[in-house]
């Protein structure tokens, strides 16, 4: 009888098809994007045993491994954004997910580097439509400073997977091999998949629905850049994203190798990771209070004052005491966590009629700003972290004077009334 009525219950799950709550809606959006973070920071216990088993020469050369996942995350969203708006959110998100899983059995087998690097630019195009399509989704449903606040609550389940992800992959790593840790991520993805497929609806509307060609691409774009809100916010998170990167491709180098902190590091990442987690979670709160212009200066502000700081304190000298460099990553985390969705809902807002192609290239635009940005200021990265907070200054210095140019009509506005 008992199993009669656990069938019965698996039955009822799969017709259910419209998820029952916000909450449920948010934890799924996170998922999509999940798989992105795993794909990233579960691999980073592993750099140096991958490096070695490829055949890497140059330790800098295994930051290629993080770093290049992102070009493809950039690329990816000129294909599924228009894609998406064409024949609607759901078969595009199937599609990355296929292919993410192809391109994870070419990793697993690489045996250079450039096969390596060319699975994870792959890996990177396939992950794009889940994370692309997902702030689609969001955007289809919110907009303004809430789709702020429910891109905040996304974010704040999303960055559960960098707090645990590295400690995953060191687990694994331990006990089975680094190849494993791509295998887990395709059982997890095919998961997400099946729980996308049953619990949640297709959101792209009849009428905004558009026809695929190159026409309608060239004409989002053109329409896109007429928006000096929608480019301004692109930039500045292209500039955000690319100093964040040199972190996430150099964290592995800089506390395992310069530190010494091998058995620790997982550890210390998840910290880090809980710093961005707190100011997401509060932004879902005072973004609806404050507005996302006041929340995006304010922690820009930060951003700059704190790299600035310790530029000045530690400029030609030996790293500083760990306690002492994970304070001021703190910090700076802690300002990020306020800029990420609230730049991503500044530059969407005003596109939200073309909500597929905007994401695409709002997303490619920022990811080529930020690969080469990252994988520049990560050659600097050798004996000391202060690279990582010279690359900080100047791009939230950059960020700065693009936010200044975004709010002077208004400071006009103000004095001559």
């Amino acid at each position: 009888m008992q199993l009669i009525l656990f069938i019965e219950g698996i039955f009822a799950l799969v017709k259910m098809r419209q998820p029952t709550s916000q909450f449920e809606f948010v934890a799924l959006m996170a998922s999509l994007m999940s798989v992105v973070a795993l794909s990233i920071d579960a691999l980073l216990p592993a750099l140096d045993v991958i490096g070695i088993d490829i055949g890497t020469t140059n330790v800098v050369d295994n930051q290629l491994l993080i770093t290049m996942i992102f070009l493809g995350l950039g690329i990816g969203p000129l294909l599924w954004g228009p894609l998406s708006d064409s024949i609607g959110r759901k078969p595009v998100v199937y599609m990355g997910f296929v292919l993410f899983i192809v391109a994870s059995f070419v990793c697993v087998h690489a045996q250079s580097l450039e096969i390596m690097v060319l699975g994870r630019v792959l890996q990177g195009i396939g992950l794009s439509a889940p994370r692309t399509i997902s702030i689609a989704i969001i955007r289809d449903l919110y907009r303004g400073d809430y789709m702020a606040r429910i891109m905040s609550f996304v974010t704040v389940v999303f960055i559960l997977v960098p707090i645990v992800a590295p400690t995953m992959g060191k687990f694994i790593l331990d006990y089975y091999s680094w190849e494993t840790i791509f295998y887990v991520q395709v059982v997890i993805s095919l998961l997400v998949s099946a729980w996308f497929f049953k619990r949640q609806p297709e959101t792209l509307s009849e009428t905004n629905k558009k026809n695929l060609s190159t026409t309608v691409f060239i004409n989002g774009f053109k329409e896109i850049i007429r928006h000096k809100i929608t480019i301004g916010y692109t930039l500045i998170t292209g500039f955000v994203t690319g100093s964040f990167m040199v972190y996430l491709s150099s964290s592995q180098q800089i506390f395992e190798i310069q530190y010494q902190l091998k058995e620790t590091f997982p550890y210390i990442f998840a910290g880090l990771a809980l710093s961005i987690g707190t100011a997401i979670l509060l932004n879902g709160t005072l973004v609806v209070r404050f507005g996302m212009s006041k929340m995006i200066t304010t922690s820009l502000l930060s951003f700059f004052v704190i790299s600035v700081l310790y530029v000045i304190l530690f400029f030609n000298t030996e790293n500083p005491p760990i306690t002492v460099l994970l304070t001021f990553f703190g910090l700076q985390f802690f300002s990020i966590g306020f800029l990420f969705g609230n730049l991503r809902a500044m530059a969407m807002d005003p596109v939200g009629h073309i909500a597929g192609i905007a994401s695409a290239i709002t997303g490619l635009i920022s990811t080529l700003m930020a690969v080469p940005i990252s994988i520049f200021i990560g050659r600097f990265i050798q004996g000391t972290a202060l690279p990582i907070f010279i690359g900080f200054s100047i791009c939230s210095a950059l960020s700065l004077v693009i936010l200044y140019y975004l709010k002077k009509p208004s400071l006009k506005a103000r004095f001559t009334k």
